[in-house]
């Protein structure tokens, strides 16, 4: 089963400190309780958004819940129990564009990952 939630951090200008509170805007679908679940997340940064996620569906009761993102940034993070058990890159604190991740809805079509380097672009 795949199912999808979104989430949105509010009470704080874009990029500046951490956001005063999230709040769901699309919940689960069905019921998770006893099942495996895996949220795939594409960065975790402070992991205070991922937090407030995983222990919304923990209380859902699921056989287990671990986290798979594709860039990681450990030493922003701001909570210290979540379950990243799955990484694809830790990188460091820079902005990436390509391959999805887009800037001001610019880049996300390259075909793989780039820093994003004002001079250059």
């Amino acid at each position: 089963m795949l199912e999808f939630v979104e989430l949105a951090a509010y009470g704080r200008p874009a990029g500046l400190a951490p956001a005063a509170g999230i709040r769901l805007l699309k919940d689960l679908d069905g019921p998770i309780d006893g099942r495996d679940v895996i949220v795939v997340e594409d960065v975790v940064d402070t992991g205070l958004t991922l937090n407030y996620l995983v222990k919304t569906l923990s209380l859902r009761r699921p056989a287990s819940l671990a986290v798979a993102t594709l860039l990681d940034r450990p030493y922003r993070r701001l909570v210290d129990d979540l379950p990243v058990r799955y990484v694809g890159f830790t990188v460091p604190d820079e902005l990436f564009v390509g391959y999805g991740f887009d800037l001001d809805e610019r880049f996300r079509n390259l075909p793989d990952l780039h820093v994003y380097r004002p001079e250059a672009a």
